[in-house]
Formats: C-alpha cells, structure tokens, sequence
C-alpha cells in the first residue's frame, strides 16, 4: 500500500544502532515512490536534537538504541515536539511494554513491526502509512501468533469478522482487505460497520478513530495461541 501518485510523499526518518539494519532501512525506503527519507541515525540523542526541525511525518525506531533513551522513550520525547508524529517500533521479538509503557490517549500512530518483517517492504510501507495516518498497525507475524481469551469480546464476532479484524490491526484498508479476502468492498464495509458495533466501538469514545480502538481492542482481548502473554517488563527486544 502506497500514497497515491498526486499525494506528497510521506517524509521519514529512521533511528537504528546497528549500522547493517540501517543501511538495509534506508535503501528499502529510498526506493519507495510514496515515501522520503528526511534522516538517518545512530542513536537517540543525536537523532532527538536533528528530527524536530525535519518536520518529519513518521519516525522508524528501534526500540534498543544502547546507552540513553529507548525508542519508546525517544518517541515519546519526540511526540512532545511534533504532536502528530506517527513512530514505528521495531524490535527483534514481540515486547509486551510497548502497550504498558504509553498512555492510551497518546496510542493513535503507534505502530510495532518485528525487523524479520523490514525485508518485506509492502508490510513496511504499509506499516509507515498506518503511522502517518494516526493508526495503530502491528506486526503480521504477532497477529498470526494470537487468538481470543477465552469470554473475552473477541469470541462474539463470526470467524470472518475475526479474520477482517486482525486485518484490520495489520494496517490493511478497507479496499486491500477485500482485495486479500477476494470479496466485494461493499462486503468488507458492512462487517466492519458489524464489527465496530458487536464490540462497541466509536460510540463511547467518538474522539477516537475507531480502527485504532479496534486494533488496541484485538491486543487487550486475544493473546499468544496456547500460552500466557508474557509480562509487560519482560522479554528482551
């Protein structure tokens, strides 16, 4: 999913310690139509004094940049100067404090991808726009991983609601889920319409895009298929 050919660009920057990954970012997103690459850099302090005046649309972070600020505290830092700044996390492994560590009302642009998923570059796009849309997108692989908690919200929903929902927290379209499941987009629009009203979506909290509700829904009512989520202080990114 890219911007469309009339569109501007989405101006990016990236912040990544280890040199080979960072070069690897910069090249893939160089050669993507929709996007520009305003910056590239090594570490948190550097890049929090260099990106504001940027005037960047989405910032890329590690989520482990070393001695200093995280990613996620580089991000919150960064969110202070530009408000609408949409931060994609990446990290090595799904780390459970990357919902503990923000306020929900700060949530919306925030997005999490695995760096197994940088090589797969319609994901990272798709990925960065969900960012500078204000939308919450997840990593494919950490949907894959998941399913309802048992009595939870998610249990209600048809298996094809369950299937457009995680579509959903992936950062797809309207139009690219039809495009994906093979079905009209009329289709695709009227279960989601169901969807937002089975778990109450848009309704309490009509300030909130309701596509972000839904993918912080999806988090807080599924967890990893046969196991335990893992504590929020735990695992290593």
């Amino acid at each position: 999913m890219g911007a469309e050919p009339s569109q501007a660009p989405i101006r990016v920057v990236v912040v990544e310690d280890e040199p080979l990954l960072r070069d690897l970012l910069y090249v893939a997103l160089s050669r993507q139509a929709g996007l520009a690459v305003a910056g590239v850099f090594g570490d948190a302090a550097t890049a929090l004094a260099a990106i504001p005046p940027l005037s960047p649309q989405v910032a890329v972070l590690d989520i482990e940049l070393g001695r200093g600020l995280s990613g996620i505290q580089l991000g919150l830092c960064l969110r202070e100067q530009l408000p609408r700044l949409g931060i994609v996390l990446l990290s090595n492994h799904w780390v459970p404090r990357f919902l503990a560590t923000l306020p929900p009302q700060l949530m919306a642009g925030w997005c999490y991808l695995l760096k197994r998923s940088v090589a797969d570059v319609a994901t990272l796009e798709r990925t960065i726009a969900g960012a500078a849309a204000g939308l919450v997108v997840l990593d494919p692989h950490v949907v894959a991983g998941r399913e309802p908690r048992a009595g939870g919200a998610l249990v209600r929903l048809t298996p094809r609601q369950g299937e457009i929902l995680a579509l959903i927290a992936q950062g797809f379209t309207n139009p690219a889920i039809a495009d994906r499941l093979a079905v009209a987009g009329g289709t695709v629009e009227n279960q989601v319409t169901q969807i937002y009203q089975e778990l109450g979506l848009g309704t309490d909290q009509p300030e909130f895009n309701p596509r972000v509700l839904a993918a912080l829904l999806y988090l807080r009512e599924s967890r990893p298929h046969g196991g335990v989520e893992p504590p929020a202080g735990g695992g290593q990114p």
